[in-house]
């Protein structure tokens, strides 16, 4: 289902929370859910991956994340205060199974949704007693709708991994 790099990605992530005795959550907006299915493809992801929230609207960001409306008005839905904001009510959502979370939301395309372009995207990772990791990305040249998506599950799962390893 996934390419290689992709399923090496997922696997590290695993295997470094595996390592630790922690559980990761996902909370997809653009992807749709890609991130959670990358790592849930692995054999035995059971014992590590805990939960998945796809939240697209800005209701679901708000019902299952507990992203404020107000967040979402001041800052926009494709902003680094939204994605911070979804990994930490992702992490919050799954206490206390879930150790890490990575939360993402952006624009895939094909054009610009406002003020913000196609390939703009904020990811954010929470990891339980330690500050949120925000990281954005943009201008990814000509590579569609499926290439932001893309890029953006393996961003996710270098993001996880990067806090892995910081820890």
């Amino acid at each position: 289902m996934f390419d290689a790099e992709t399923e090496a990605k997922a696997r590290a992530v695993l295997d470094g929370c595996r390592a630790k005795r922690w559980k990761v959550c996902t909370a997809e907006s653009l992807t749709g859910g890609m991130i959670a299915a990358a790592l849930t493809a692995v054999p035995g992801a059971s014992d590590v991956f805990d939960r998945a929230y796809v939240t697209y609207s800005y209701e679901a960001k708000a019902q299952m994340l507990a992203v404020p409306y107000d967040l979402v008005e001041a800052s926009g839905a494709v902003s680094a205060a939204v994605a911070r904001a979804m990994a930490t009510g992702a992490l919050a959502r799954s206490h206390p199974c879930a150790h890490l979370s990575v939360a993402v939301t952006g624009v895939a395309g094909p054009g610009p949704s406002g003020a913000n372009p196609a390939g703009r995207v904020h990811l954010a990772a929470a990891l339980r007693g330690s500050d949120v990791v925000v990281h954005e990305m943009r201008d990814f040249g000509a590579v569609g709708r499926d290439g932001v998506r893309r890029a953006t599950v393996h961003a996710a799962l270098d993001l996880l991994r990067a806090c892995i390893d910081r820890r």
